[in-house]
């Protein structure tokens, strides 16, 4: 067979592989490998990487995660070589459902933004279609029902454009589960039938199937219980014919619901049982936590105690984990807050706005907003939880005895340094944009080093590995350094070192190489006793992003981005990360500066807090360990404080007492805190005029110009203690 003719065999195998999904999953599986050893034999690139593209996506619908993402990367390196990028695209989108049927919708929206920003360059209206409806489907998770709704409105508008009844009804299914949260109905039924018509007019089965379940949960609320049998039980067959995973492990979850409303306790542990076996192997958490919460329930009503309590547990810990999953990992591995990184780059939003201005393109502008929206909820997330930490440390310091002090200093000196890291990832495109800027303070290189390395002594023994710092320095010189940079270049390369090192050493040395009148050249070295890096993924390794292993087979964790973010710092320092590394023994990291000399001068610092003595002070926190905390710390300097939940609480509080100070949380159920603060310095209250200073975890508040307007400053979560005194005292005038 000639090439040209081959070549199209090979296209005609993917076509049909693609027309026959909706049916049989299986047959494009096998069509899409057939056409990948014929295009891998051949040589014939471009046609791999679309079968690798194709295939991806198939076994991410049959749940062979592992497979799917091997598939995808390897897709991704081929169609970045031949410059492809709607290749690159459907690759991102495929990675992008990887990640968020995994728990990291993070990642996951960051691979669908990418690829929309592709497929509206294109005018790939169906493309666009599947990637709104996936960014939908990820702010419904999180909570956020006005953008998932926003996004479902335009994937239903593109999907019209090009008249694809599929991809319309596929949305529908979706609108129709977040009207019944909001208890319509009779709307939610509506377009949940409209779905299954056009379902059954294109003869999409596997697509028929999640409608029918969309409107098994109608009758489910509506307490039909036949007629929601009748539609899960379709639901269920197509999905278990079509080897839809997730999809069997939804139904069995809501089938185990059914049956416990109407008290068939053996049915519901049954379909409960179904679920869960599916859901834990295939790590989907969402329906694990629904199906933890179902066994609670079912083990309550049997007056089984024990399995009762161990259910619950479980769901209160996945649920947790989930909510919070940021936040713990951010306090035990500095590497996740790297992620954040690439969700916007300051120089590629300020183009995309200026974009938008010249264009006044509505939809790249609701794209932008999409992920300003996404970083903003993110930023809250990690911010929120930090300051618990950091009130804590000034109150438990007076507590504690004299050998616990050292402890304390490490603590303080961890959070504060994990708060400087916050502050820098969710800036770091500066890095990339050229904007960012050396802060230059007098350091004791011996003190702060140390610092850096007790962070870690634990994390070593642990692993049963030693940790070693050896610093060739005079302890009594210090110079001018970025101490922040400097100790996210440390974490990075001593929590990789230890990472990857699971017996011996992991040694940092510090060493003068040559001397001057003002200067000093020194030497950097973390050296591990490790595995060990293969000659040709050196250079990989300092890619963002970039991971040897496979996203979901490493088990040392982290994001990819360490090692990138020390090249970036070491460049702006006009330096380089420098790597030796052999197989079975070890790795070397290493970089030179060149430091000035200067003397460390320590500024004392005296507050007088007797000024603040009888102040009244109207604190207004929904979170409320946060809120105890701060009562506390202001109570300590002698401040009375009143404390309510919410800005709707504070509207009337206003009415009936003159305060002399206002902190308000921006983020909070019922009303936020800019429309409280809106309505208080604009109407008649005893405290129109009070000083009102914002308290937030929000990056992105400053962005909100109109309405920060009303605030006499902003307090930044976690905020340091100084720096609370200080806006107090300046807001007493």
């Amino acid at each position: 067979m000639a090439t040209s003719e081959l070549e199209k065999s090979i296209e005609e195998l993917l076509l049909h592989a693609h027309e026959v999904r909706i049916n049989n999953l299986a047959k494009s599986i096998d069509l899409g490998e057939k056409a990948l050893q014929l295009s891998r034999k051949e040589n014939f690139l471009p046609l791999v990487a679309k079968c690798l593209s194709q295939l991806s996506l198939y076994y991410m619908i049959t749940g062979k995660i592992e497979k799917s993402i091997a598939y995808s990367n390897e897709a991704l390196v081929y169609f970045e070589a031949l410059k492809d990028e709607m290749g690159i695209a459907h690759v991102k989108y495929t990675i992008a459902g990887v990640h968020y049927k995994t728990n990291n919708y993070h990642l996951g929206l960051i691979y669908f933004v990418d690829a929309l920003k592709i497929y509206k360059k294109y005018d790939d209206f169906f493309n666009q279609s599947r990637a709104e409806k996936s960014i939908g489907t990820i702010y419904e998770y999180i909570g956020d029902d006005v953008n998932a709704f926003s996004f479902y409105k335009r994937a239903i508008k593109n999907a019209k454009q090009i008249h694809d009844t599929n991809l319309e009804s596929n949305v529908y299914n979706n609108l129709s589960g977040l009207l019944l949260k909001s208890k319509k109905y009779k709307y939610a039924m509506d377009l949940i039938e409209k779905s299954i018509a056009l379902k059954t007019e294109s003869k999409d089965v596997r697509g028929s199937a999640f409608a029918y379940y969309g409107k098994g949960k109608v009758y489910l609320k509506l307490n039909d219980f036949e007629n929601a049998l009748y539609f899960f039980q379709k639901a269920l067959e197509i999905h278990k014919e079509m080897g839809d995973v997730m999809g069997v492990s939804m139904v069995c979850n809501k089938m185990g619901q059914l049956y416990y409303n109407y008290d068939d306790l053996d049915n519901a542990l049954f379909y409960a049982n179904e679920g869960i076996k599916i859901a834990k192997f295939q790590n989907i958490t969402m329906i694990n936590i629904k199906l933890y919460k179902l066994f609670y329930l079912i083990y309550k009503r049997l007056n089984n105690s024990e399995l009762a309590l161990k259910y619950l547990e479980l769901f209160d810990g996945e649920k947790a984990a989930v909510l919070n999953s940021q936040t713990i990992n951010v306090i035990e591995n500095y590497d996740l807050l790297l992620k954040m990184k690439k969700l916007e780059q300051d120089a590629e939003l300020e183009k995309e706005r200026q974009e938008i201005l010249n264009k006044k393109n509505d939809d790249e502008l609701n794209a932008m907003r999409a992920r300003q929206d996404f970083l903003s909820v993110m930023s809250h997330e990690i911010r929120t939880p930090l300051n618990a930490i950091t009130t804590i440390i000034p109150l438990l310091k007076e507590q504690v005895s004299e050998e616990g002090q050292s402890l304390i200093e490490n603590l303080k000196f961890a959070s504060n340094n994990l708060i400087n890291i916050v502050n820098d990832v969710l800036n770091f495109s500066k890095l990339d944009s050229k904007k960012e800027k050396l802060t230059l303070t007098p350091v004791s290189l011996e003190k702060i080093t140390t610092n850096i390395v007790n962070v870690y002594n634990k994390v070593a023994v642990d692993k049963g590995i030693s940790l070693i710092l050896n610093i060739e320095i005079d302890p009594k010189i210090n110079y001018l350094l970025d101490e922040t940079k400097y100790t996210q270049i440390l974490n990075n390369l001593i929590s990789n070192a230890i990472k990857f090192t699971d017996k011996g050493s992991v040694k940092v040395t510090i060493t003068i190489l040559k001397s001057y009148e003002k200067f000093d050249y020194v030497l950097f070295e973390v050296i591990d006793t490790g595995e060990g890096i293969k000659e040709e993924n050196l250079k990989e390794i300092f890619v963002s992003f970039s991971q040897i292993k496979p996203v979901l087979t490493r088990k040392q964790g982290g994001t990819g981005l360490g090692l990138a973010i020390v090249k970036k710092i070491l460049e702006l320092v006009k330096s380089e990360i420098k790597v030796k590394s052999q197989i079975g023994v070890g790795s070397t990291f290493y970089f030179k500066l060149k430091l000035e000399r200067t003397e460390l001068k320590t500024p004392v610092v005296f507050h007088d807090y007797t000024k603040l003595i009888n102040k009244e002070i109207l604190l207004v926190e929904d979170t409320a360990i946060n809120a105890m905390l701060m009562k506390k710390l202001l109570q300590k300097w002698g401040i009375i404080v009143d404390h309510v939940e919410n800005g709707k609480l504070a509207v009337e509080a206003v009415k009936a007492k003159k305060y002399d100070f206002i902190l308000m949380d921006i983020h909070m159920p019922e009303m936020n805190g800019y429309e409280a603060t809106k309505i208080i310095k604009t109407t008649e209250n005893f405290n129109s005029k009070t000083p009102i200073l914002a308290l937030t975890a929000d990056t992105l508040t400053e962005a909100e110009q109109d309405s920060i307007t009303y605030f006499n400053g902003v307090l930044w979560k976690p905020f340091e203690i100084d720096k609370l005194y200080i806006a107090l005292n300046k807001a007493l005038g």
